[in-house]
């Protein structure tokens, strides 16, 4: 712990007899990084001949690897150079608009949540299936019809507020008092590069949370079935926390003069966030939503669904037992890999704003579920394959998540290895190649540096291929009677070519030079050979 306080105060104030966890001073690094800047400077001049899979490694910006590192003989930390805090100041700053500006995002906050409903609506109700009024004269009596199945249906009621409260306040309690991992995130440019310190205990929480739901469910005390039975109600109260808490941070954050990159305009900025690092006590309130309430309560949706099929037919169907196994993987890959979140983008750079909590409390649970829903509300012969069509399905889903799980891993754990304080925490399961021994990648002016090895030299973003992937494969399992199971698929595909946008703009911006010549040795986004 002391080592890493001590590398964040000389992050965050410069000293120069400030000495890092590699017994390196401040002055060596400033030395090193400028002698570093010179020689990229010199690289980014001449004409190597960079391809896919084949960097040119006479390339002084190409480092690790086979080759000897040639920038710099000991690991300083990542030490940012003038010109990279320059661009990192330039991008701290509002610009231009996002997502259609003022009216766009004021659109999605009151247009998604109606989606929401009438999703929902159509597959619990109407056999899954679209409806839309059939006349002009009919537009009228739809909307009262919707209107009445959301009051009926979908009303908070006390049991749905005190389950769905119950549950986040419950997270927030095992965030706080369980054991777990202190991990260093990257250096915030806008906190003067200091380093803030994450307690990574949601592996922990996560089987406290399945030991308590297996004992409330078994005494009677509260049937995990509930929530598939009321879920109009659970959808509701979620809803109501996910506005709530994004007008709180709002305000808590104009109150505290500790808003950031704000825009002026109250819809935009409520949507986009005002804070950066909120937190309560040491409980950092973006990394903990992102991983306690979504995944948390998606799995715990699919168990409800489980339990819901074996008390109704007396066995689980392979269909629900696969979704049950996917947010499984998917929660507990979060969890056992947390202390890799705070090396993420998300983390040192998105705000905390309705965009994310919102998503947090009430998207993510309750759109990405939609295949359960539907089997939950329909016989088994609706979605019944064939055996080799459940072996392909299954073997593919561990693939997918093999891949996404790993790749996740690599980057973080490579960014690590740069900041000097990797240690892999051992959790089940830990996939082979997660970590990469002496990894390649192109050192950039900035200071930072990209990755060009492992899972990462076949695609800038290999993890978005896999984890579309796993989305496509939650709605595929609910087969073709319905297509509301394929929102989430769909949807997060235009999310992630949106964010894949905005993500590469901002590198283009934050490298020039250096993310073209990174763009020539991996050309492709999502798919080798094709995208």
């Amino acid at each position: 712990m002391a080592r890493k306080k001590a590398s964040s105060s000389n992050a965050a104030a410069g000293t120069s007899s400030a000495i890092n966890g590699n017994g390196v001073s401040h002055d060596e690094q400033v030395a090193a990084a400028k002698e570093q800047h010179s020689i990229i400077k010199d690289a980014q001049q001449k004409p190597w001949k960079h391809a896919y899979f084949k960097p040119d490694l006479s390339d002084p910006q190409i480092v690790g690897g086979s080759k000897e590192t040639a920038l710099v003989n000991y690991n300083p930390g990542i030490v940012i150079s003038e010109q990279g805090r320059a661009k990192d100041k330039k991008l701290d700053e509002h610009e231009g608009w996002e997502f259609g500006g003022p009216w766009g995002v004021t659109a999605m906050m009151t247009l998604f949540p109606l989606l929401m409903y009438y999703l929902w609506i159509c597959l619990w109700f109407y056999d899954g299936q679209i409806i839309v009024p059939k006349s002009i004269d009919q537009i009228g009596p739809f909307f009262h019809k919707l209107g009445k199945h959301i009051y009926d249906d979908a009303f908070p009621t006390p049991r749905a507020l005190l389950g769905y409260s119950g549950l986040v306040v419950f997270q927030f309690l095992l965030a706080v008092v369980m054991p777990g991992y202190e991990q260093e995130g990257l250096p915030v440019p806008s906190l003067n590069y200091k380093t803030l310190t994450y307690k990574c205990n949601a592996l922990s929480s996560f089987y406290a949370t399945l030991v308590t739901c297996a004992v409330l469910h078994s005494t009677g005390i509260y049937r995990l079935t509930t929530i598939i039975d009321h879920f109009g109600e659970y959808m509701t109260v979620s809803m109501i926390w996910g506005f709530g808490v994004s007008f709180a941070t709002y305000f808590h954050a104009v109150v505290t003069n500790t808003t950031h990159r704000m825009s002026g305009n109250f819809a935009y900025d409520l949507f986009m966030g005002a804070s950066l690092n909120p937190r309560i006590g040491r409980v950092d309130l973006k990394m903990w939503a992102e991983v306690r309430i979504p995944w948390v309560l998606l799995f715990l949706i699919s168990v409800s669904g489980a339990c819901r099929q074996y008390e109704s037919y007396g066995y689980v169907t392979p269909n629900m037992a696969f979704m049950v196994l996917a947010t499984g993987l998917y929660i507990n890959a979060c969890a056992k890999g947390e202390e890799c979140i705070p090396q993420t983008w998300d983390m040192f750079h998105e705000k905390w704003g309705f965009m994310v909590i919102f998503w947090n409390f009430a998207g993510v649970p309750f759109t990405y579920c939609y295949s359960i829903v539907y089997m939950a509300a329909h016989p088994p012969h609706y979605y019944r394959f064939s055996t080799p069509t459940y072996i392909f399905l299954y073997s593919l889903l561990i693939t997918v998540h093999y891949i996404f799980d790993s790749s996740m891993a690599q980057k973080s754990r490579f960014r690590m290895q740069r900041q000097g304080n990797l240690k892999v925490r051992w959790a089940f399961p830990q996939w082979p190649w997660s970590t990469l021994e002496n990894p390649r990648y192109l050192q950039t002016e900035h200071g930072n540096a990209l990755l060009i090895d492992g899972w990462w030299q076949f695609a800038r973003k290999i993890n978005y291929t896999a984890d579309w992937t796993q989305s496509f494969l939650w709605g595929a399992i609910a087969g073709l009677s319905s297509p509301i199971p394929y929102f989430y698929p769909l949807f997060f595909l235009a999310v992630l070519t949106h964010r894949c946008g905005r993500d590469f703009e901002r590198c283009h911006r934050k490298y020039g030079k250096d993310w073209e010549k990174y763009c020539e040795i991996i050309p492709y986004r999502f798919i080798p050979y094709v995208y």
